[in-house]
């Protein structure tokens, strides 16, 4: 059984001669909620309109469901909800209102599904209150239910918590971790912010002037942020040879001119620092640090990610 919901090959689009999106391929699996990270203008959004067909790629495939996408096909998209940019409502009309407008739209016949919809993102209770009265929170859910009337298995989101309130933004994440779990829906969301998708998502690619320069599971990437000893020394080079040669520890990293990171033994500071004292070197500073998933990101993208 083929468990993959999206994949890109080489998928390019191309602007004046310059790639918005430059050869991306990358994998959502069914099961996921698949983090899209990037800065504002790293091609996170022009990506998601071209899965959706909103825009024809320049170069490359979709493959949707095991099958590739062909231009003008719209088999695909009956599986699919999506929020992408600024979900538009009548202002004058209430929420069950507007979501009637548009399961008769959709062809969605079972009005049941306007009702489960509503329930499904907190919303039922306001549901004969007008939009205009809404919160930007709730405009954002209102968005969601409408991609949930026709009850799809995969759900794009294009910056669903972007100028929320932490309210706001915890009732999104909520929201989105409870699609995923109690209605087996794939979810695929886009943020540049760092420290909200890390609580959301089961897997991240990042993207970066357009290029993906990674995708990673969420498993793997805490792995690779472990707890270190951070030497501040007048010679890095003398103190790798005392690290090697007298402690017998081989799993550091010189990470610049005087910083080194020790990664074993990292509980045992006196012991490291009484060594390298006794090799006459100076220590300006020794401490436990854990490397955090902010300075993984700023590694990928070589210092170039807003990690607020």
């Amino acid at each position: 059984m083929n468990n993959t919901i999206v994949r890109l090959d080489n998928l390019v689009k191309t602007y004046n001669g310059r790639d918005a999106v430059n050869h991306v391929s990358l994998t959502v699996n069914k099961g996921d909620i698949y983090g899209f990270l990037g800065q504002n203008g790293a091609g996170k959004t022009t990506t998601l309109r071209m899965i959706m067909g909103l825009l024809t790629p320049t170069s490359g495939e979709i493959y949707m469901f095991g099958e590739r996408v062909i231009p003008g096909g719209y088999n695909h998209y009956r599986r699919i909800g999506s929020v992408i940019e600024t979900a538009g409502f009548y202002p004058n009309l209430t929420a069950s209102e507007n979501l009637e407008i548009h399961r008769r739209l959709m062809g969605v016949k079972d009005k049941g599904n306007l009702d489960e919809a509503l329930e499904l993102t907190g919303l039922f209770d306001v549901s004969n209150k007008r939009v205009k009265d809404f919160s930007l929170g709730m405009k954002q859910r209102l968005g969601i239910a409408r991609a949930l009337l026709h009850k799809p298995e995969f759900l794009i989101l294009d910056e669903p918590t972007n100028g929320l309130d932490p309210v706001g933004i915890k009732e999104i994440r909520k929201l989105i971790i409870n699609l995923a779990k109690t209605r087996n829906i794939t979810v695929m969301l886009s943020s540049h912010i760092l420290s909200e998708v890390q609580q959301l998502a089961t897997r991240i690619g990042i993207i970066n002037a357009g290029c993906l320069l990674e995708e990673i599971g969420i498993d793997e990437l805490e792995q690779k942020n472990r707890s270190y000893v951070e030497l501040i020394i007048n010679d890095e080079k003398a103190a790798a040879s005392v690290l090697e040669n007298e402690l017998n520890i081989h799993d550091y990293t010189v990470v610049e001119r005087g910083v080194i990171w020790v990664y074993e033994r990292f509980e045992d500071t006196e012991t490291i620092g009484t060594a390298l004292f006794a090799h006459g070197l100076r220590i300006r500073g020794i401490s436990i640090k854990k490397q955090t998933l902010e300075d993984y990101f700023l590694k990928v993208t070589g210092g170039n990610f807003n990690v607020s």
